[in-house]
C-alpha cells in the first residue's frame, strides 16, 4: 500500500503505561507546549516550505518591457 503524505498512518502506542488524570492532561499540556516552541523557533522556515512558489512567471506573449530604439 502507497504511503499518502497528507494521510500518514496514525502513531500508535505500543503498551503505553497507566497513568493518572492529572498525569494524562499534563502530558497532553508539554505536548502542547513543545509543539508551540517548535513552531515559534521554526516559523520562518515552516512558513517557507508551507508557502506556494511564488516565482514571477514568465510572460506568455513574451513582453519583456525593452522597447526597441527610434
Amino acid at each position: 500500500m502507497e504511503e499518502n503524505p497528507l494521510h500518514p498512518p496514525p502513531m500508535l502506542l505500543v503498551d503505553p503505561p497507566e497513568v493518572s488524570d492529572e498525569a494524562a492532561s499534563e502530558i497532553l499540556n508539554f505536548l502542547y507546549e513543545l509543539v508551540n516552541a517548535v513552531e515559534d523557533h521554526y516559523a520562518n522556515q515552516l512558513r517557507r516550505y508551507h508557502e506556494p512558489n511564488t516565482s514571477p512567471q514568465p510572460d506568455p506573449i513574451g513582453f519583456d518591457d525593452k522597447f526597441p530604439p527610434f
